[in-house]
């Protein structure tokens, strides 16, 4: 019962503001008329009514739906008690009811007005804020608006009837000097395309004719050195008196002069006859003149550089007179340059002019490669190493090489193209070993195995196998082709293999694939392997029963005791020599 009270509807209000219950004894009159048990079922229900008041804690004055709901079970158990006005107290019961829930009714709708007018109310509010707003918009529009205006009213028309202004006309006159003096800038600085034409063809005119008169310097170079040995022949025979007829000298030494060539690059002639190499210079400023070259230059470089034109200076220091800042230094100089953000590093620039201005075969030194290649590297342009190594225009070393190879291993997406340029650099340096070892981390393991069978030691073939832990690569090697004796021994590389906790894998699989095939291939590949002898194969046995594979170490055992037949395995060289007979 008093779950069910304390679970009433909310929002309503009705008033009990007349009785405080106790437990005053009735009159004798109404005590003569009451039963005892009515006296009981009176006193019951106004301990019932205190009681639940008490719990439901109810307030003492005022409306409050518990105190109603209260009373009304209350009521209720003197219905159920009565029999003769029970359909009487029914009825009354029944109109407060209607008259409660028409009460409630009223109430809802009272709320549900309330918030229609707060909802009404939030969005006049809101439309107040909004037209505020439009407002202010307007006003700001209306006040672009004369600015526009105004300025069409004050903008420069042509002719003077439209405006007549002293101000406006002054600030046209001020615009139009600027804009006449940028026009005569621009002007000075360039020429027609006219005046271009002429003077290209006068370019080229000048080059025909300085390279007619470089054709005849160098003819009559050839014709003064011819006429330079005659004269110091003749020099010669008349200051030695010799008894030599002058017909015969002037023969002999007109044979010697045919051989001078009419190029002065040509080589061939006597010794008596040699052209001064000065005379052949290239021609190029020396002395003085070339040191004010050099300086001019080294002048112009910086000042590009401290004005941050790094593509500039990077172009101007390749093609440095005689190479001077084609070194190491100058990159080192570029490296520690601060570029902009998202703008291509400075070092990197001048790597490039480096390979650009580098014609095809000639090579950049050792050091300008390694931090070149670097560089290139650390800013991820694998296509100028890729340019750069294909055009050989780098010093191929096994550093470079290595530095290759780092970077493949660190970077997974340019795994193989940096693995190919690495091989390209090995090969160039008969590194074998290495070149074998790119190539088996690029996948091509036939293709290192028939490589490293024609071109490496066995010490070398084990270096590889070490570094690449390749099953398949040690099975090629120890596998005899077209009747020629395996590389590496099988026993042998098993053993060398099985010291290290690395290679355990790679070994286990070998012996794995021979014992999965027929049942005498494991002992056909020990009885050929005359190189390996019995401690070399009880080794691997030992090996193979510490790593917990029995199996195979049993295998091993049991083909070398069929061959020596039954006995104990030695590990001295007498207990070798049980099986010399089985490997000749």
């Amino acid at each position: 019962m008093r779950r069910g009270l304390s679970m009433g509807a909310t929002g309503f209000s009705t008033d009990f503001s007349t009785e405080q219950l106790t437990y005053a004894v009735p009159d004798r009159n109404a005590n003569a008329m009451m039963s005892e048990s009515d006296t009981k079922f009176l006193q019951k229900l106004y301990e019932f009514i205190n009681q639940e008041k008490k719990n439901l804690q109810c307030p003492e004055e005022g409306p409050n739906e518990l105190r109603y709901i209260v009373y009304r079970s209350a009521f209720n158990k003197v219905i159920g008690r009565t029999t003769a006005f029970k359909r009487l107290l029914l009825i009354i019961k029944s109109e407060y009811d209607n008259i409660i829930r028409q009460l409630k009714r009223r109430e809802k709708a009272e709320e549900s007005e309330q918030s229609v007018v707060n909802t009404c109310q939030r969005l006049a509010a809101e439309l107040n804020e909004r037209t505020t707003i439009l407002q202010t918009h307007g006003v700001e529009l209306q006040e672009d608006i004369r600015t526009h205006r105004s300025i069409n009213l004050e903008s420069l028309m042509k002719g003077l009837s439209e405006s007549e202004d002293p101000d406006v006309l002054q600030k046209h006159l001020k615009d139009l000097e600027i804009q006449k003096a940028l026009l005569m800038d621009y002007r000075s600085q360039g020429v027609p395309l006219e005046v271009q034409t002429e003077l290209e063809a006068e370019l080229q005119a000048a080059e025909r004719h300085r390279d007619q008169l470089s054709f005849e310097n160098k003819h009559l170079r050839v014709l003064f050195m011819r006429l330079s040995c005659v004269v110091n022949r003749l020099t010669c025979w008349e200051q030695e008196r010799q008894e030599v007829p002058l017909e015969g000298v002037l023969g002999s030494t007109l044979q010697n002069i045919q051989h001078l060539s009419s190029e002065p690059n040509d080589e061939g002639h006597g010794s008596s006859c040699n052209i001064d190499s000065e005379l052949f210079e290239d021609e190029e400023p020396t002395g003085v003149d070339e040191s004010k070259l050099l300086q001019d230059h080294l002048d112009s470089f910086v000042e590009l550089l401290e004005s941050a034109q790094y593509e500039e200076a990077a172009l101007h220091a390749a093609r440095s007179p005689r190479g001077v800042l084609r070194n190491a230094d100058t990159m080192e100089l570029f490296a520690g340059v601060q570029a902009p953000p998202a703008s291509t590093p400075p070092a990197l620039l001048f790597f490039r002019a480096l390979l650009f201005t580098t014609a095809k075969g000639d090579r950049l030194s050792g050091d300008v490669s390694l931090q070149g290649v670097r560089c290139s590297l650390q800013h991820g342009n694998i296509h100028l190493v890729t340019h750069a190594v294909s055009q050989d225009k780098l010093m191929f070393t096994e550093e470079l090489g290595d530095i290759l190879t780092e970077h493949a291993q660190n970077n997974h997406h340019v795994l193989d193209q940096c693995l190919a340029l690495a091989s390209i650099v090995y090969e160039a340096c008969k590194v074998h070993k290495k070149t074998a070892l790119s190539m088996c981390r690029r996948g091509l393991t036939h293709s290192a195995a028939e490589f490293m069978k024609l071109n490496l030691t066995a010490d070398d073939c084990m270096w590889v196998l070490t570094s690449s832990s390749n099953p398949t690569l040690l099975q090629l090697l120890t596998e005899p082709s077209q009747g020629q004796v395996a590389i590496l021994p099988v026993g042998r590389a098993c053993s060398a293999l099985l010291v290290d906790p690395q290679q355990h894998r790679v070994v286990l699989q070998l012996l794995d694939s021979l014992m999965s095939r027929e049942q005498d291939v494991l002992e056909n590949v020990i009885l050929e392997d005359s190189s390996s002898s019995v401690d070399v194969w009880d080794q691997v046995a030992s090996r193979c029963s510490d790593l917990n594979r029995a199996d195979l170490s049993r295998a091993i055992r049991s083909i070398l005791l069929r061959q020596n037949g039954t006995g104990v395995l030695s590990s001295d060289p007498d207990g070798a020599r049980l099986m010399e007979h089985v490997f000749l």
